[in-house]
């Protein structure tokens, strides 16, 4: 009876995995893309025919011997609404309110998946946001070992006012421009990941394509076990600067005895969030968070309160080597200290403690706000919300998340493999920040992605990024910019045909990684498609620098994409932003003055200008060149010296 039953619930189970059924893209409000031959495809029965017919076309298809068909249509011109129909011995599906239009692939990192509802203006833009013939796909985060056959979950949605909050902000922006400019629909394919590396995103198959990156393949992991062992050698070869030191439960008792070494433990200025971005990628386990705590002498005598922000893992907290609280507790904690634990000038406060309980995917660390964290006496606080150490315990069981960097081609193979090939006009991309600090192998990793993703669909798409804002400090170029680097590895991508580039330094945030300005940031993207898809005589990119011609004091740059010349575009009036250097490579503040399309650089100190720079910097906020036509000045240098970023690689 029992071996009846489990027969019953096999065949049962197989005819439902062998039941007709379309790519989870292929759902009610998808956007087809017009003017090229629309794929689409699914699964049923091995052997089985099947039958789809769209906008008056009819496709017949045989599933092959794992179940897969796919059937083509000849170009549609754009409209709707149409209905798909798709028939099969095992099933029937229909999917309804089809519109024909522009697709865009929108992928990269958090700056790409920055949602509307953070952008500059939400409430006004909500009331811009009723576009029927807008339709937003999202792919969840996920990743895969192996090429994945399908996406788990997503479905498209109007854009309105209750919606558009959700849709990429880029995303959305750029569709709103094109639906008013064209009057057609548009369909925003959104697949990205805050804080993915592009390596994430490349195939493995291009990746052995490429000198350097091959040799990652070669010892990559294959399973997650494998990436555990990779990230747990990673991670302490980082803290240890040896893959080979592994503390012991022994060596991990000092941690807290109150004469603890921090030297080789993780630095970060911010002790709340995850540790996941404070330099310990996906590591779930216990550890120890500490501090030392500069206490005045009249404070120890005193009784105090100490507030710690919520951590629901069972927690020990040590000062000085002992033990003043155990267990586990909801919220932010006010823990009571007796008076005479803590002693005049430094003392080390050491937490131990494990992944969240609640929320166990957010692995250890804090959660709320620094404003939690401060030691209370009598009517007065100590500050303890900055400088803290972070140290994993490897003595004891752990293990790593399945997260967006742990290994290369993960991202690809669960994100955009499914994906493929769905009919696109094109890709929309920002992402670059992550691999700044390898801003060198940029210049090969970005162009061998796009040529595989074109490859992979059979299609020299259109492909338009977003160079990198401004972030971080506005040093100039004899302390070197990583990120000044990596911009420079994407103007040199714009050598493939049908690229082109958005620059954003201008509309930037020194001190937040994720501007809300994403409206200019679209409009800039949406010029390139506006010029090259669809035909509009617009001005639409920013100047590049061309070439420059020293004369014995001076530097004569010019650019292209500056027909109409170029302006200064603030209060000052005069250009900014330039350095100058001679043959021993020490960087001026230059003079510049603009000539019609060219600018004229020199500093009274350097008589033989040998190399000229712009907006050479993280964050270059000074830099004010813009094309008479508004758009700013790219970021550029003119030598080619060795940068920051020479030999770093990924692994």
């Amino acid at each position: 009876m029992k071996r009846l039953l489990f027969l019953v619930l096999l065949f049962t189970a197989q005819d439902a995995f062998c039941q007709l059924k379309l790519a989870r893209l292929f759902s009610d409000h998808v956007v087809l893309q017009r003017q090229k031959p629309i794929p689409v495809w699914g699964w049923s029965k091995p052997g089985e025919k099947v039958k789809v017919t769209l906008a008056g076309q009819t496709s017949e298809g045989k599933a092959d011997a794992s179940g897969k068909w796919q059937v083509s249509f000849k170009p549609i011109e754009a409209g709707g609404p149409h209905t798909m129909q798709v028939t099969a011995k095992s099933g029937n599906v229909v999917v309804n309110d089809i519109l024909i239009g522009e697709v865009w692939l929108c992928s990269g990192q958090s700056n790409m998946e920055w949602p509307v509802s953070a952008a500059k203006n939400f409430e006004e833009e909500k009331k811009d946001a009723e576009y029927p013939q807008i339709r937003h796909f999202r792919v969840d985060h996920q990743v895969s070992m192996q090429p994945e056959k399908d996406l788990n979950a997503g479905e498209w949605k109007l854009a309105t006012s209750g919606t558009v909050g959700a849709f990429s902000a880029i995303g959305f922006f750029f569709a709103r421009e094109i639906n008013k400019k064209l009057n057609i629909p548009v369909g925003i394919l959104h697949s990205s990941w805050g804080g993915s590396q592009i390596e994430g995103w490349i195939s493995k198959e291009a990746m052995l394509e490429d000198e350097e990156l091959k040799t990652y393949v070669a010892t990559m992991p294959k399973t997650w076990e494998e990436a555990d062992v990779v990230m747990d050698v990673k991670l302490r070869k980082q803290l240890f600067k040896s893959a080979s030191v592994s503390p012991s439960a022994d060596d991990e008792k000092k941690y807290i005895s109150g004469n603890a070494d921090f030297s080789s433990w993780q630095k970060v200025a911010d002790p709340v969030g995850q540790w996941d971005w404070k330099g310990s990628q996906g590591f779930r386990g216990k550890g120890y968070m500490a501090k030392e705590v500069d206490i005045a002498a009249e404070i120890t005598a005193q009784p105090t309160t100490l507030s710690v922000p919520e951590n629901d893992s069972p927690n020990q907290i040590y000062i000085n080597g002992k033990l003043v609280y155990e267990g586990e507790m909801k919220g932010t904690r006010k823990i009571s200290i007796p008076a005479n634990t803590w002693k005049a000038g430094k003392n080390q406060l050491v937490i131990r403690m494990g992944n969240m309980v609640g929320q166990s995917w957010f692995g250890p660390g804090f959660m709320g706000s620094a404003n939690d964290l401060y030691l209370e006496a009598g009517s007065g606080k100590v500050n303890i919300a900055k400088d803290w150490y972070l140290m994993p315990s490897f003595s004891e069981k752990h293990e790593y998340a399945h997260l967006v960097n742990n290994v290369g081609t993960t991202i690809y193979n669960a994100m955009i493999v499914p994906l493929i090939p769905f009919a696109i006009r094109g890709t929309l991309w920002y992402q670059g920040e992550t691999n700044a600090p390898r801003a060198y192998q940029y210049r090969k990793s970005f162009p061998l992605m796009i040529n595989d993703w074109r490859r992979r669909w059979k299609d020299d798409f259109s492909f338009y990024w977003v160079q990198l804002s401004s972030f971080g400090s506005e040093n100039d170029s004899n302390q070197g910019s990583s990120w000044a680097e990596l911009r420079e590895a994407q103007n040199m991508t714009l050598s493939l045909p049908k690229t082109g580039m958005a620059v954003s330094t201008d509309v930037g945030n020194p001190k937040d990684i994720h501007p809300t300005n994403k409206q200019d940031v679209a409009h800039r993207l949406a010029t390139n498609a506006l010029k090259f898809d669809y035909g509009q005589n617009i001005p639409y990119a920013s100047p590049i620098f061309d070439k420059v011609v020293f004369n014995d004091k001076t530097a004569q740059v010019t650019f292209r994409n500056a027909e109409n010349g170029l302006m200064t575009r603030d209060k000052y009036g005069y250009v900014k932003g330039f350095e100058i250097a001679g043959e021993d490579k020490v960087f001026h503040f230059a003079q510049a003055v603009i000539e019609g399309d060219k600018v004229i650089v020199s500093n009274p100190t350097n008589s033989k200008p040998v190399s000229v720079r712009y907006a050479w910097s993280d964050a270059p906020e000074d830099a004010n060149l813009y094309s008479k036509d508004g758009f700013p000045v790219s970021a550029f240098r003119s030598d080619d010296w060795t940068g920051q970023t020479v030999g770093v690689r990924f692994e």
